[in-house]
């Protein structure tokens, strides 16, 4: 008996459905790179060239002075104390959605997702009347002598609004796909909840917390709507980088202005190519990652 398998039969117009004319595949990768290079690419390319016309020595002179140190300082500790709370927050949230059952856990969800529909500014005024001088809470504090709206408080509570959806929404479909059986398993074998999520958790979600982290610290260190309400866009005090572009802009200085902006996106080219290495380093373990 021959173990050749027996021919299949094709129609004479058969074609797979993911083959494509070759002037098809090079329409579509032109329409990308037209777009990108509109929307990505070009502004890009004007924001630096914009920074470097009157040359590199003006450009750091304007980053020189005390409010661009301030901007560039208070953007970073902004964002330094929401990437940590907000991973607490994302784990605990992904933790609780994918690992119990209980009533209301659609609502929960819906939560979460709820400053991706809603505008940052509206976030914003929402925090001036819970938190502002003529609330209760927030009239206590300005007596007590730390007030939270036009001070680094509003600021930090503004922008973990804004980003803490991503952490969670990054871990729930990875730990939905994981299941339970894993942890179930240790916990048989004696392990406590801790060691568990320590061994068994952490390590199986690290890469998703990562991309995570990555987009929220992207996110958190561009946020303009409701960092520029809560803030009061005081000079030197409450101007995070974002602010301080629009304010030097509308100032006409412009080569300060983008020079800024410049440094702005070189942060966040320096996450997205951490990100990227940290991808090639680790292109096995991922790999096997998404294969279980």
């Amino acid at each position: 008996m021959s173990d050749t398998p027996a021919p299949q039969f094709r129609p004479a117009n058969f074609r797979p459905v993911t083959t494509e004319s070759p002037l098809t595949r090079w329409l579509l990768i032109a329409s990308v790179v037209v777009v990108l290079s509109v929307l990505l690419f070009a502004p890009l390319i004007v924001v630096f060239a914009e920074a470097l016309k009157d040359g590199v020595i003006e450009a750091l002179a304007s980053l020189g002075n005390r409010d661009a140190r301030s901007a560039v300082l208070l953007t970073l500790m902004v964002t330094a104390l929401a990437l940590p709370l907000n991973a607490v927050f994302g784990v605990a949230a992904a933790w609780l959605i994918t690992k119990f059952d209980f009533r209301g856990k659609a609502f929960l969800i819906t939560l979460i997702d709820l400053p991706f529909s809603v505008s940052p500014v509206v976030a914003g005024l929402c925090l001036v009347l819970l938190f502002g001088t003529n609330s209760l809470f927030g009239g206590w504090m300005v007596a007590q002598g730390y007030p939270i709206i036009f001070a680094v408080p509003g600021i930090i509570l503004a922008t973990l609004f804004v980003t803490f959806p991503f952490v969670a929404r990054e871990l729930i479909p990875v730990m939905i796909e994981q299941g339970k059986v894993e942890e179930e398993a240790a916990l048989t074998l004696g392990a406590g909840g801790w060691r568990v999520f320590f061994t068994v958790t952490l390590p199986n979600i690290r890469w998703a917390l990562l991309y995570g982290v990555l987009l929220c610290n992207a996110r958190a260190m561009g946020e303009f709507g409701a960092v520029a309400v809560v803030s009061g866009k005081i000079r030197g005090q409450t101007a995070t980088m974002p602010i301080t572009i629009e304010m030097l802009y509308n100032e006409y200085l412009s080569v300060a202005a983008f020079t800024m902006a410049a440094l702005l996106a070189l942060l966040a080219l320096v996450t997205l190519v951490l990100k990227t290495l940290l991808e090639w380093r680790y292109a096995d373990q991922l790999a096997a990652t998404h294969r279980h």
